[in-house]
């Protein structure tokens, strides 16, 4: 019998940025991942400060911020890389209404230190009412992030690639197969659906499609475009456009109409020729007031959800990943916003 502090079950942003807090705090543990891609591998990596449909921000938006860069710093570390890339956003403005909402917006205290009063106009691209600036925004590096924890986890034997099997946990002696452990914390997605201990807490899945272009025309590199959908460069010489947002069509392969709405999207802010090299979608677990679900088992005291994400998956997982932790660790209490009793 292998005694260790922690069990992760599940493998994207929430539990690998669970799983730094406790390889910064040196508390023993493994994660289960099944292989399989979640939605979290292939997001598009956005860290966004400002809601880009209204020109707003949301709650604790530059601690989230200053905590992911720090965090990541702090991975760095380890694996020897930062995966956070400098690229701002450029907001496409529709009409000169959105410039002076835009500019009224930037006023104020919570906003100004995103929103640039400084316009700019792009090349290749449709902008005839230039674009806004987001300050402080910027991208993860999604796939290198995510090889190269793995990469890590694995080296140091934290990694167990298997399906966790929810039959073989003994929560009466807190054992699982050959591991006596202390905590397990259930990183899902939407696998919690299938998590007797938490299939109840209040996510839905929102299916979100992203296709990678290839471009005729190359657009500026140093910077991610938005109107409608994202806008990016890749590593491998393909751009990124998406995602889409769908809570109806949730069965698991790709659906056309999302692809011809990228499709349609892209077509109208670029004005060549380009030719879909990849489609690819996930489940997004949402939560109906955009908050994470984050909170101990009612019955089984040292069971625990971090769940909920949502569509800010990399500044919710990292942000909170500290809150669940000094919960467990420290008995802190979590901020009623987040915590799982919201709902009882």
């Amino acid at each position: 019998m292998k005694h260790i502090d922690y069990i992760i079950v599940g493998d994207g942003y929430a539990g690998l940025f669970f799983a730094h807090q406790l390889i910064k705090n040196n508390k023993s543990f493994v994660l289960f991942s099944e292989g399989r891609k979640s939605a979290s591998q292939v997001s598009a990596g956005i860290i966004n400060p400002v809601v880009l449909k209204k020109f707003t921000t949301f709650w604790k938006a530059q601690e989230q911020i200053d905590f992911l860069k720090d965090t990541l710093d702090e991975i760095e570390s380890y694996t020897g890389k930062n995966y956070l890339i400098s690229s701002l956003i450029h907001r496409i403005f529709h009409d000169e209404n959105e410039q002076k909402l835009w500019l009224k917006k930037s006023g104020n205290e919570e906003l100004s230190g995103f929103l640039d009063q400084k316009f700019d106009r792009l090349k290749v691209v449709k902008n005839d009412f230039l674009t806004g600036k987001v300050n402080q925004s910027a991208r993860l590096q999604v796939s290198g992030f995510f090889t190269d924890l793995f990469n890590f986890l694995e080296k140091k034997e934290f990694l167990i690639k298997e399906k966790f099997d929810y039959e073989k946990l003994d929560t009466s002696s807190s054992v699982y197969k050959d591991f006596q452990f202390k905590h397990i914390v259930f990183c899902e997605g939407m696998g919690v659906k299938e998590n007797p201990f938490f299939s109840d807490i209040a996510v839905n899945p929102n299916k979100g499609h992203h296709i990678k272009v290839k471009l005729s025309e190359a657009i500026p590199e140093d910077v991610t475009i938005k109107k409608k959908h994202f806008l990016f460069p890749t590593d491998n010489g393909l751009y990124f456009y998406g995602g889409t947002y769908d809570r109806e069509q949730l069965h698991q392969h790709v659906d056309e109409s999302a692809v011809a709405q990228l499709v349609n999207g892209l077509s109208e802010i670029y004005p060549y020729d380009f030719e879909v090299a990849e489609v690819n979608f996930g489940f997004r677990p949402t939560v109906k007031d955009r908050r994470p679900i984050i909170g101990r088992h009612k019955s089984h005291k040292n069971l625990y959800v971090f769940n909920g994400l949502g569509a800010r998956g990399i500044l919710n997982g990292c942000y909170f990943s500290r809150s669940l932790y000094q919960l467990i660790e420290e008995n802190i209490p979590l901020h009623e916003e987040v915590s799982s009793s919201r709902f009882e």
